[in-house]
Formats: C-alpha cells, structure tokens, sequence
C-alpha cells in the first residue's frame, strides 16, 4: 500500500532527521554509493550491486502470533522507508520471511536456513527468550547478525546480537522500585509463563523485592506457555491478599489471564497488578476493559504525545490498517533495520565483523526514535527511558511516570 502523500513526506521527512542526526556522520558520499560489490561484501553475503537481502524472523502462527505480528509488521515498515530513501549504500533491501511458529527448533532451524543457504547481511527476529536462546548457537558458529527486539531478563551479551529492547535493570528492578514507592507494596505474588524469561526475570525480581526494597514474595507460579487455565492461581491470589500481583504471563495466554482475573472480581479497584509482558499488541486480543487500571512497565507506549511517534504511528496505521496497534516490541523491531543502516554506511561495508565493529563504538544515537532519544552502547543495548502506563478501556495507556535516561547493564551486580 503506497502512503498518502502528506503523511508520507511528514513520515520521511522525520526519518531523514534521525539518520542524519546520529553522533557520527551517515550522509553517504557519492563515492560511496559507487563502491562495487566485492568491496562492501568480501564474505559472500547475499548482496548485488543493487539489493540486500535481509531476514525476517517472528511466529506468524501459534500461540507468539499475537505478540510477535506488529515486530514484523514494523520491520517492514522501516525497510520500506529505508528503500524509499535510497536503501544502503546505494542497494535496496530485499526480505526473506520465515515463520518461528512459536516453536524454538523452528527458530533455530530457520536461522540455520537464512544464514546457511539464504547468506543473507542480517535477520530481524526473534521474541521470546528461548527462540533467542534457542537461535544465538547458530548465529554465533555462522557469524550471523541478529537485531532483538524484545524487552528480556539480561545476562546476556553477545557479538552476534544487538538488543534493541530493554534489560533488566531497564525494567523489572526500575518498575518494582516505582511500585513500592507509589502503592506502599510490600507483598508480592509472582505469576509467568514456564519458560526461561519469566522465571529469570521472577528470579531478579525476588531478590530486588527481597534484598533491596524488604519486601517479601508470598506466592511463586508459573504456567506452561498456551495454558489458558488460571482458576487455581487466582483462588491462590485471593488466599494470599498480595500488595501487587507482579506479572509475566506470555503470548495468547494473557487473553483467559485477564478475563479470568475480572471475572473472579479481581479488578484495579481492588488489586494493584503490574505487568512486564502486555503491550498494546496483546490488549488487542484482551481488550481493554478486561485490564482497565492495571499498569504495565515498558519503554514505549504508542499514546507517546511527541512529533516523531504521532508521524510513525500515522505511517504504521497507513501500511497496517487503521485497527492496527502499536505495542513497546513493535517500536522496538522498527528501530532495528535503522540501527543496522547506521551502522553499514558507518563501516562502509555489509561485513559483519566491520558492521559489529561500527555498532560498538559508542556513538550511535537515534534522536528522533519514536519512544525519544536511544543510543547504541558498546555492550549492544540501548540507552532508553522506563515508563509505567495505566490501561484505559479503550486499549490505550496513559503514561504515569517516566524515568531518566537508564544505561544498559546487562549483567548487574547481585542479580545473577
């Protein structure tokens, strides 16, 4: 679907500012733009004097699809406007789309496919931390690139992988400080989804609630991934009366979470709940009413009143539909084509190893990003804002606190 023409030029316009805006100078020169193939792509990557060709790598099906649809959604918007604009280093990027299926063999099985036959110059994907866990093995012996948009426990760095979502210390250790200070928590019930990223994340979140703000956990449950029974948790919930019902339940399951929870009259008139896994893309299937008033902790919510997330939502909703929502993942997914362009025409080359090198260097900034100002550390995170936002019925949060500009620590003292 072609842009309308006035959203389209403010949409570009904005897009141009922040390349253009970044610490190191991206302007391309035209000798640069003439550089021949075998001089930008010296390791056989899947690159022509005029093409790119990338990998994008979500579940389109199964019980992820719900949150992992608007990452690809927003990788292609940024690929379309990145072409739109000129490409990188003169070529168009061309996608390969692969389905993880919400299976983690699956993602490894696909990586191996887009870097092994595909060849190509980077892969956008991933959600879950075991289809990261499960995918890192390849993309380390195949000297891949991978950009990770998901908000995740930390510990974990790894040449291979830029991480444009959130760490710990970014989000669980900042939103449980922001809880206990503005409700007074000191009670905690801990509810996820069986896998390692709730129970790592349940795991720092103890010993902050524990160690550090002298709380105490009176309840620790998880559920298989897909489960939609939650009966005996909430009669566990009931039992226990926690100050915050503190949660990181994944994917479709969050739909027969909330609507349970209303249903046994557990609402935010009564109970204080703070999330670190809902964003505006599983309120889509929820809906709003059935979360009304709980909170979630992330980095962006797309009711983000700035000049540069009102132009991207407008181009999103161009090319996705005017239903279509834009969830924390799904900002951060768009953030990683433009990352990777920076730092390609950085280096002057497709080479991972020199891409890598670019991407560590410290001074790869995005002033215009959707969510605000983020910048590339050389730990591969981001420099980015936690924000808590309360649900509205109508799908939408409104952001009640935000924090200051927080530098990634993926391996925090304590917490491993």
């Amino acid at each position: 679907m072609m842009f309308k023409k006035s959203p389209f030029r403010c949409t570009r316009t904005k897009l141009k500012t922040l390349i253009a805006s970044t610490s190191v100078s991206l302007m391309l020169t035209a000798n640069a733009l003439a550089l021949p193939t075998d001089e930008v792509n010296t390791t056989g990557l899947a690159i022509t004097d005029d093409t790119v060709t990338v990998g994008i790598l979500h579940s389109l099906t199964g019980t992820m699809a719900i949150s992992e649809t608007g990452a690809q959604e927003a990788e292609k918007l940024a690929i379309k406007q990145i072409n739109d604009m000129g490409g990188i280093l003169g070529r168009k990027i061309e996608i390969i789309q692969e389905d993880g299926a919400s299976d983690w063999p699956t993602f490894a099985e696909k990586s191996r496919k887009l870097l092994v036959k595909d060849k190509v110059a980077a892969v956008f994907g991933c959600w879950t931390s075991a289809s990261r866990k499960a995918a890192l093995p390849v993309f380390e012996k195949e000297n891949g690139l991978l950009y990770y948009p998901t908000f995740y426990e930390g510990l974990e760095q790894s040449k291979n992988v830029i991480y444009t979502g959130q760490e710990a210390t970014q989000q669980i250790i900042d939103g449980l400080n922001w809880v206990a200070k503005e409700k007074g928590a000191k009670t905690f019930y801990l509810i996820g989804s069986d896998y390692i990223w709730p129970r790592t994340s349940m795991k720092i979140a103890r010993k902050h609630i524990e160690n550090v703000l002298g709380g105490k956990v009176v309840g620790e449950q998880y559920k298989p991934l897909g489960d939609t029974q939650f009966g005996s948790v909430i009669n566990k919930i009931r039992l226990k009366k926690p100050d915050v019902i503190y949660a990181a339940v994944v994917g479709g399951s969050n739909v027969a979470w909330f609507k349970q929870l209303k249903a046994a009259g557990i609402t935010s008139k009564k109970q204080t709940l703070l999330t670190i896994s809902v964003t505006e893309d599983e309120v889509l299937g929820i809906g709003g009413e059935n979360l009304e008033g709980f909170y979630s902790i992330m980095k962006y919510f797309q009711s983000q009143d700035n000049p540069n997330n009102k132009a991207f939502v407008a181009a999103f909703k161009e090319m996705w539909g005017e239903d279509s929502v834009i969830g924390d993942v799904t900002q951060a997914a768009y953030l990683g084509p433009w990352l990777w362009k920076a730092a390609v025409e950085k280096a002057g080359s497709f080479d991972i190893d020199k891409v890598v090198a670019a991407s560590e260097e410290g001074d790869i900034e995005l002033t215009t990003a959707p969510e605000g100002y983020v910048k590339l550390h050389p730990n591969h995170h981001l420099w980015s804002v936690a924000r808590v936002g309360k649900w509205n019925k109508d799908g939408q949060a409104e952001v009640v606190y935000e924090s200051a500009l927080i530098e990634p620590d993926p391996f925090p003292a304590g917490y491993q």
